[in-house]
C-alpha cells in the first residue's frame, strides 16, 4: 500500500516592513531647500543674461542706450513741466498788468468827467425852487443823475465823508479847524467829493477836519 504524502500548505509569512530610508526624504526636501538657500545675487543675475542668441556686450549696449533714452525722456518732461509752469505764471501776470493798464486807462479818463459832476452839483446846491428857472433846474438836475447812473456802472463810487472820522487814504484834509460840534478828527465839512474804481481811491474827498 502507497503511502500518500501529504504536502503541508505553505505558509506565506509577510515580510517585514522596512522602515523608509531617511535618504529618499533627504532627496525631496533638498531641492526645496536648495532654491529656498539659493542667493538673492545669482536670481537678479540670471534674470539680467542675456535672452538666448544675443551676445552679451550687445545685451549690456542695448541696456545702456535703454537707460540713456529713459533718462532723457525724464529730463524732457521735467523740462516741459516747468516751461508750462512759466508760461502760465507769464499769462497770468499778462492778464494781471493788462487789467491794471485798463483801469488806469478809465480812471484818467473818469477824472475829466468829475470836474464836471462837480461843477453840476455845485450848481444843484443853489438851484432855484420857484419860477419859470425851476423847470430849467428840473433839466439840469436829470443831467446831473444821468452822468452819475453812467459813471456807477462804469464801477464809479462817491466816498462818503460827511461826519465821519478822517482817513488818510480816503481823505484828503484843506484844513484843521476848531469845532464845538465835531470831535477831534471827525471831519466837519466836505469841500470836494472823493471817488474810488473798485477798491482804489481815484480821487480822495477834500475835506475839512475838526482838531
Amino acid at each position: 500500500m502507497t503511502e500518500r504524502k501529504h504536502k503541508q500548505p505553505e505558509i506565506h509569512r509577510p515580510e517585514e516592513e522596512k522602515a523608509p530610508e531617511l535618504e529618499a526624504d533627504d532627496e525631496l526636501i533638498s531641492p526645496i531647500r536648495s532654491k529656498k538657500s539659493q542667493p538673492a545675487g545669482e536670481a537678479e543675475a540670471k534674470e539680467a543674461e542675456a535672452p538666448a542668441g544675443v551676445p552679451l556686450e550687445e545685451f549690456e549696449a542695448l541696456k545702456k542706450e535703454l537707460e540713456e533714452a529713459q533718462a532723457k525722456a525724464k529730463e524732457y518732461f521735467d523740462g516741459w513741466q516747468r516751461e508750462r509752469a512759466d508760461f502760465s505764471n507769464y499769462k497770468r501776470r499778462i492778464d494781471r498788468e493788462q487789467a491794471t493798464l485798463s483801469q488806469n486807462i478809465t480812471a484818467e479818463v473818469i477824472k475829466k468827467y468829475l470836474l464836471v459832476l462837480d461843477d453840476l452839483s455845485r450848481a444843484m446846491k443853489m438851484r432855484p425852487t420857484e419860477g419859470a428857472v425851476s423847470a430849467w433846474a428840473d433839466g439840469i438836475d436829470l443831467i446831473f443823475r444821468k452822468l452819475q447812473n453812467i459813471l456807477e456802472a462804469e464801477g464809479i463810487r462817491r466816498i462818503p465823508a460827511e461826519e465821519e472820522e478822517f482817513n488818510p487814504l480816503r481823505h484828503e484834509a484843506i484844513s484843521m479847524e476848531e469845532s464845538k460840534d465835531h470831535e477831534s478828527g471827525r471831519v466837519i465839512e466836505v469841500l470836494q467829493d472823493g471817488y474810488t474804481l473798485g477798491d482804489r481811491v481815484i480821487r480822495p474827498a477834500r475835506v475839512r477836519v475838526a482838531r
